[in-house]
């Protein structure tokens, strides 16, 4: 009976010594042929500061022949947008459209003095020429707003403009249609 055991246990061992090294075997094959589902990303060639980074942007104008605003988008490069975004697009709008059939709605003259972000409003400090070489006029006045206003809020960080000159607050146009002490918000 003693000898049976025995035959039993050492049975039992072989075939544990067995499975074992078949287990082996077979989790190192497929440890070996494991297919990388996470291959490495190798990034293509970083781009230099000389190379252009263009973004579209909107820039409103007045058509020439509705007489209503009309957005100009215009390609530009990202970079000149990175440090000071509200003078960059408001420069834009002083050089004026490349559309022929649009017309510029800022004064001649004009320059942007400073901008500060109080919150979510942009305070915008214009030359004295924004108000002095304005052509006048309701309409004239409202367009020229709202072409900084439509332009300025399509930035996240603003949702309304308020306008200074020279540094002097309460102006208003020379025909006094539309004053400068609320900030105007996008229509």
């Amino acid at each position: 009976m003693n000898n049976k055991k025995v035959k039993m246990f050492v049975s039992i061992i072989i075939i544990v010594a067995i499975l074992g090294c078949a287990g082996f075997y077979i989790i190192t094959k497929l440890q070996n042929n494991k297919v990388d589902y996470y291959n490495e990303y190798t990034p293509q060639e970083e781009i230099s500061d000389e190379q252009f980074r263009s973004t579209i942007v909107k820039l409103y104008f007045l058509n020439k022949s509705t007489g209503e605003l009309e957005a100009e988008n215009r390609s530009v490069d990202a970079k000149i947008l990175i440090t000071d975004p509200c003078v960059s697009l408001l420069n834009l709008l002083i050089e004026g459209p490349e559309n022929s059939s649009l017309s510029k709605t800022i004064p001649d003259g004009t320059k942007v003095n400073n901008v500060t972000i109080q919150g979510d409003i942009a305070i915008i400090d214009f030359s004295k020429e924004f108000i002095e070489n304005h052509s006048g006029g309701a309409a004239e006045e409202a367009n020229t707003i709202y072409s900084i206003v439509n332009t300025l809020t399509q930035l996240t960080e603003i949702n309304s403009i308020s306008i200074t000159i020279d540094g002097t607050a309460n102006s208003s146009f020379k025909d006094n249609y539309i004053n400068f002490t609320e900030p105007f918000v996008k229509k």
